[in-house]
């Protein structure tokens, strides 16, 4: 294979350390010189750009994307070179043929469901081989917690049975032994959040002994967040299993301004021994599925089961009750705040944009009953924004040292927030450059160097000799999110060059087709590979 020399970009590594102006050789795929005046094959201009290694999604949602558009230019236009898959608690592995039509209806609204799709995987490691086929980044998978309790149980809102934590324990070793880095949960969402403290537990000790992570969207993250993030920390605590908090944000009013009691937690554990990382997304709202703000008990049983209660006027009014007096789970805790629910994606494109308060107004009819009608027309497959971030909280957050970078990026609604496309260079824009809440050199080693020890990737994260050659350039003065909340698909601007494995897969800003990406597996050693 040809030789690539990259000559006189300013070269951050990763680690956090000042940047300098360097060559940098590539060939079989690896880092092969960083210094001056080097020699190699095909040159490529970096002159007036940073090199860095490419960025780590730490939290995506791109576990059909992959499949279905495998060049995805949503990521490698950001900079991408590795995402972690699996996430929430919800997934297609490991499923069977009872678990997978269900698991595909509960999250179409966040992957879609795409007609004539060959799913005929079905354990973590099948998965990961069909990945394996090409695609254009690299990929890390999560065991989600409630498809293996889903396996395991079905949709029962109760403890689990010793035969079924038995079950679940093996499906967890299994899916790690064929390669997943750990374990998701999605505690807002059933089935996963049916699932007690103790019950996690034993799941866990199986993900610490085995060398993996536990990356839980823990119960609340909104009237109830603190006590939720300090579940999990305890579980931690427990267990010995590290911990990587997903999306990690203080939102809806109640929380405003209340991130340093979250950072205080969360030093007091470091500090205490406890292994802890979290991600974030540099945005304000939050994004789901409509259905997700459901208290939990109208979801038992399943989508069918949902549908029904949906249906039964009965049944809708202590629903309704539960949403907009109470809070729900679902909602966090907090009462339904229809101003701040947008509709992101339905297969009617005339609400896509609208507030559901918008939607009730125009009709004049109450909040709640266009709700119901949306879920029923969508069969629950709507998804949603949600306005209910502060700036205050997503500024502090990402200034801790346990911080790393992910898009939590939906990609398949009408208008999909524009994290999905733009996360990893509106850390550099506005983030760095504009408000200079990081300096560049600390932003790129979180969204690189510190993702891939959370991950344990070897030869991975880092500018490096011998280091994999999953590499970006970008021009600091003007990379930035060009995508809006009206138009989300929009490439970023400022970042010519994407390698992964040394193979371009952007070059002068256009995608190449390449497909050099593959899974990354956890070894038996723990690490990744």
């Amino acid at each position: 294979m040809p030789g690539l020399l990259i000559r006189g970009a300013t070269v951050v590594d990763g680690t956090g350390a000042p940047g300098r102006v360097a060559d940098v050789t590539v060939a079989g795929g690896r880092i092969t010189g960083i210094g001056r005046r080097l020699t190699g094959g095909r040159v490529l201009d970096g002159d007036g750009l940073v090199l860095a290694p490419g960025f780590i999604d730490m939290h995506a949602h791109s576990d059909l994307a992959l499949l279905a558009e495998p060049d995805h230019l949503a990521k490698i236009g950001q900079g991408v070179t590795c995402e972690v898959i699996g996430q929430d608690g919800l997934s297609y592995a490991p499923v069977d043929d009872r678990t997978l039509p269900e698991i595909r209806r509960t999250i179409a609204g966040w992957n879609g469901d795409p007609a004539g799709f060959d799913w005929s995987w079905r354990g973590v490691g099948e998965y990961l081989d069909r990945l394996d086929r090409g695609i254009a980044v690299n990929a890390c998978y999560l065991v989600p917690q409630g498809t293996v309790r889903m396996l395991a149980m079905g949709w029962d809102a109760r403890p689990p049975t010793p035969a079924e934590l038995d079950r679940m324990r093996e499906l967890v070793a299994t899916g790690m032994r064929e390669g997943a880095v750990g374990m998701s949960s999605g505690l807002t969402y059933v089935p996963g959040m049916y699932a007690g403290g103790d019950e996690l537990a034993e799941l866990c000790r199986v993900v610490g002994a085995l060398g993996g992570f536990y990356a839980p969207h823990h119960r609340s993250y909104g009237a109830g967040a603190l006590e939720a993030y300090a579940e999990m920390v305890e579980l931690s605590r427990r267990t010995g299993c590290p911990l990587h908090l997903a999306h990690a944000t203080m939102n809806f009013g109640v929380n405003k301004g209340r991130a340093p009691d979250l950072l205080r937690l969360l030093d007091e554990a470091i500090a205490d021994g406890c292994d802890i990382t979290l991600d974030t997304y540099p945005y304000l709202p939050g994004s789901t599925t409509l259905a997700a703000l459901l208290p939990s008990w109208a979801s038992e049983g399943g989508p069918a089961a949902t549908l029904a209660r949906l249906a039964d006027p009965r049944e809708r009014d202590r629903i309704r009750h539960a949403m907009e007096v109470e809070g729900s789970d679902g909602c966090h805790g907090v009462p339904a705040e229809w101003d701040t629910i947008e509709i992101s994606g339905s297969p009617n494109a005339t609400v896509v944009g609208r507030t559901v308060a918008g939607l009730a107004a125009d009709s004049g009819r109450p909040a709640f009953e266009v709700y119901c009608e949306r879920l029923i027309a969508d069969d629950l497959a709507t998804t949603i924004l949600q306005h209910v971030g502060h700036e205050e909280n997503v500024q502090a957050i990402m200034r801790h040292p346990a911080h790393t970078g992910g898009s939590d990026g939906l990609l398949a609604a009408a208008k999909p927030h524009p994290r999905a496309w733009g996360t990893f260079p509106r850390y550099l824009a506005r983030y760095v450059r504009e408000l200079g809440v990081l300096s560049l050199e600390e932003c790129v080693a979180h969204l690189t160097g510190r993702a891939a020890r959370r991950l344990r990737l070897t030869g991975r994260g880092l500018v490096r000799l011998g280091h994999h050659a999953d590499l970006v350039l970008f021009d600091p003065a003007t990379v930035r999110d060009a995508g809006t909340f009206d138009d989300p698909r929009r490439q970023p601007e400022g970042i010519p060059h994407v390698l992964v494995g040394g193979t371009a897969v952007i070059e002068d800003g256009r995608p190449t087709g390449a497909l050099p990406g593959r899974s990354l597996r956890r070894a038996p050693d723990g690490s990744t590979r």
